[in-house]
């Protein structure tokens, strides 16, 4: 494609008059990140972590359907949703941020990656990018980095995401750990985040990110990161069970209960939903062994709960159900 053709939407997409215009540069976030697309499922996210406050609203930026991008360094934020606008308009990744870099009157300063629906993929490391500062671009991945304390830390970065099992964001987390552990960030770490995209859109762009995390200000932010994902996965069987349940599958309900208990075990309201659940749906026997766990470590604020609930009918407005439940509290016999 002649990118000399685009050039009056991406002096529109990109808000400037002519290229060379000056343009304010955002934040200063050096930092080290990955940029992938999953070539099984078709998931495209972006992880990264900084010593930055709140690099999350920063760096990553990705939409179903469309691409992924991270943008660095002495960050022009625009490349973000803007270099997502012209994949949206039918442009590759690598026409997308050729337009971006040619218009940008700085390109030296920054640093960016961008990858598109179909796996195309690109990045750019300006040569005043303060040093260390590099990239490695893979089958489907891309993995950048500056202000970084050796030469070593994307190489690991890329390596370890080749070599990582799991689906896209264990990849990826994979990636970001492999960075840290060769060195990271000169300065430090501060903050991280992850975003993970559906490959079609759905129309409910809610629905769309599969992973929305952010770490503002952590002393070991991928530690905690890894934390939220992980509780993200349970979350997210708690809710297919959920559906199972509304689909009139118990057993499917069941087996996503317990891998979200497995996965989270810690979060007692995961057990406390799946309980309700269960017993508005016929599995009373099992639901009754699963409120007694959970009245065994927090009873008395979700014995209390159930008569509430019964009142806006999420639970059988009826004494000889509630009473069942309630008499699983330990202390419930005490109280009367």
């Amino acid at each position: 494609m002649d990118l000399t053709s685009l050039l009056p939407l991406m002096l529109i997409v990109t808000g400037a008059s002519v290229p060379g215009t000056p343009r304010a540069s955002g934040p200063l976030a050096h930092t080290y990140s990955i940029v992938a697309r999953d070539p099984v499922t078709g998931e495209m996210g972006v992880a990264v972590q900084s010593h930055y406050f709140s690099v999350g609203p920063i760096v990553p930026w990705a939409e179903a359907g469309v691409g992924a991008v991270a943008t660095q360094s002495l960050v022009l934020v625009d490349y973000g949703p803007k270099g997502l606008e012209l994949m949206r308009e039918g442009l590759t990744a690598p026409q997308a941020l050729e337009a971006l870099v040619g218009i940008d009157p700085n390109p030296d300063v920054r640093q960016v990656a961008m990858i598109d629906t179909a796996g195309n993929i690109s990045a750019h490391t300006g040569p005043k990018c303060i040093p260390d500062a590099g990239q490695v671009v893979g089958d489907q991945f891309s993995v950048q980095a500056n202000l970084m304390a050796n030469d070593r830390v994307w190489p690991a970065m890329a390596e370890a995401y080749k070599n990582a099992a799991g689906d896209l964001a264990e990849r990826m987390l994979k990636a970001l750990e492999a960075g840290e552990q060769a060195g990271g960030d000169i300065r430090g770490r501060q903050s991280a985040a992850m975003v993970v995209v559906r490959a079609k859109p759905t129309g409910k762009p809610w629905q769309d990110r599969i992973i929305d995390l952010r770490v503002e200000d952590h002393p070991n932010p991928l530690v905690e990161l890894r934390r939220l994902v992980r509780l993200r996965r349970a979350y997210n069987f708690e809710d297919a069970g959920d559906n199972f349940i509304a689909e009139k599958k118990p057993r499917e309900a069941l087996e996503a209960y317990a891998a979200a208990a497995k996965l989270a075990p810690e979060i007692v309201e995961l057990q406390f939903w799946a309980a309700v659940s269960m017993f508005t749906n016929g599995e009373e026997q099992q639901a009754l062994a699963t409120f007694r766990r959970v009245f065994a470590k927090e009873g008395r604020r979700w014995v209390d709960l159930i008569p509430r609930l019964a009142r806006v009918g999420l639970f059988p407005d009826d004494p000889a159900k509630i009473e069942q439940v309630q008499r699983e509290w330990p202390g419930h016999r005490r109280k009367r």
